[in-house]
């Protein structure tokens, strides 16, 4: 006679996963949570109600909304600051919960995002260990972790926003790249920084969505500064497994594809400034004849609310019919498809960092506009430390902007840019096979979750 259990399976170890819920973060959360899953783990992925996800493209995944407080109108400061308020309660309820009922299996860890630092102190409480997942890269958490030192020697507040002078505490940075905060919120930042920097030094272990080849000096600085485990796992969507655009917050318009399959290979500029940032009527303008006079073709992504609302969203008069042959304009397109395509040859982007890694991975050069947060460091190694790209160091002008496509899709220089992004493709894609750096890492990771 079996005894009682003898038949029954063992639950998968558990792991619980918190995106913070901006686009650029959630991806590479839920790529992640996809891989985990595809080792064997039970997933629960905690969420806020603000740009909660679609628990329907993850039907294997369990998902535990929490209330957040947060409200239209909002600047980034303001969202993070109260989302690390608001959701310390609701967080340790439904961990609390969970722990009690045991549902889906032991909860092995806790993975969150950096940003997310009241979690530390939550799992602390209930003694989860907790991994931080850094979704940007290497180099800009080590400036975020170092804000109080740039804020103590006089980088902060910026004085000079267009200044080349070098952060010599920072190499290969000038005061340029560094991220731009408005003087209203500087304490509030500081404290930010602050915060995420003292939970992540208290941390069970760091992850970061970049492969060791492209930022191996800092990687090992940040190992010797933290003495944490560090995991450089990236890039993350090389490992997913499942539709690329399962995780996005926007619905792409996939009938963009069968327009590129008309054009000719390496013809076609992509442009696209992700899913956050706004513009205002004159830039639309600047961009679409600095577009239109390149005279190369374009697709061009033009998210709804990316124009500010109090100015006009409307093309310039003329545009249209001047690109009708060579241009198309869309909503949203389904980015990883459209740099795989063999039509296009160069990415005109606001560099986030997945997209610069997705670039990189595709070998497609690229024109840089950085326009908040990191982007301005990941502009800087783009142009400066790969030099596989190069940057509109100005405003968004129509001559430069035409100049720019020009010199990048059709000039020498892109043509040696386009021989070095190809060895770079070949180096981060060796880092993510077997043996690799990425994958060594991933395994690593696996076993230290595995061993709580």
């Amino acid at each position: 006679m079996a005894r009682i259990g003898e038949n029954q399976r063992p639950q998968a170890p558990h792991v619980l996963l918190f995106p913070l819920p901006f686009q650029g973060h959630i991806n590479p959360m839920l790529q992640l949570a996809t891989f985990l899953l595809s080792k064997g783990f039970s997933i629960t992925i905690v969420h806020t109600q603000f740009n909660s996800p679609n628990p329907s493209n993850f039907p294997n995944f369990h998902f535990e909304p929490i209330p957040d407080g947060l409200s239209d109108g909002m600047d980034t400061t303001a969202i993070l600051s109260t989302i690390n308020i608001n959701c310390i309660a609701p967080f340790r309820a439904v961990l609390a919960r969970m722990l009690s009922e045991n549902r889906h299996g032991p909860i092995s860890c806790v993975i969150t995002d950096d940003f997310l630092f009241f979690t530390q102190s939550v799992t602390d409480s209930l003694k989860v260990p907790r991994i931080v997942l850094v979704t940007y890269n290497a180099i800009g958490f080590l400036t975020s972790s170092r804000f109080q030192m740039l804020h103590e020697k006089g980088y902060y507040p910026i004085q000079d926003p267009k200044s080349e002078d070098p952060v010599s505490e920072i190499p290969p940075l000038r005061i340029k790249d560094l991220p731009i905060i408005t003087t209203s919120t500087m304490d509030a930042t500081l404290q930010l920084f602050v915060s995420l920097t003292i939970a992540t030094r208290a941390s069970s272990g760091l992850i970061f969505n970049t492969p060791d080849c492209l930022e191996q000096t800092t990687l090992a600085n940040l190992r010797l500064d933290l003495r944490i485990p560090v995991f450089p796992i990236g890039p993350l969507h090389k490992f997913m497994v499942g539709p690329p655009d399962s995780s996005s917050l926007l619905t792409p318009d996939n009938n963009c594809m069968a327009w590129l399959a008309k054009q000719a290979p390496l013809s076609v500029i992509y442009v696209s400034f992700g899913s956050t940032g706004v513009m205002d009527g004159a830039d639309l303008a600047e961009m679409a004849w600095g577009l239109a006079n390149s005279g190369q073709p374009f697709l061009w992504v033009v998210r709804p609310g990316s124009v500010s609302v109090s100015e006009c969203a409307k093309l310039p008069e003329g545009f249209e019919e001047e690109t009708r042959d060579r241009g198309l304009i869309v909503k949203w397109a389904p980015q990883q498809d459209v740099l795989a395509h063999p039509a296009v040859g160069g990415f005109w982007t606001h560099n986030g960092w997945n997209s610069t890694l997705e670039s990189i991975c595709e070998g497609v050069p690229m024109l840089c506009s950085p326009r908040l947060a990191e982007q301005g460091i990941n502009a800087r190694l783009v142009s400066h430390v790969w030099r596989v790209g190069m940057t509109l160091e100005n405003e968004l002008e129509r001559g430069e902007i035409e100049r720019g496509i020009r010199r990048l899709m059709v000039g020498h220089e892109g043509k040696e840019i386009r021989e070095r992004i190809k060895d770079l493709k070949e180096n981060v894609n060796c880092s993510i096979r077997k043996g690799g750096s990425s994958h060594q890492s991933l395994d690593a990771l696996i076993d230290l979750i595995s061993s709580f």
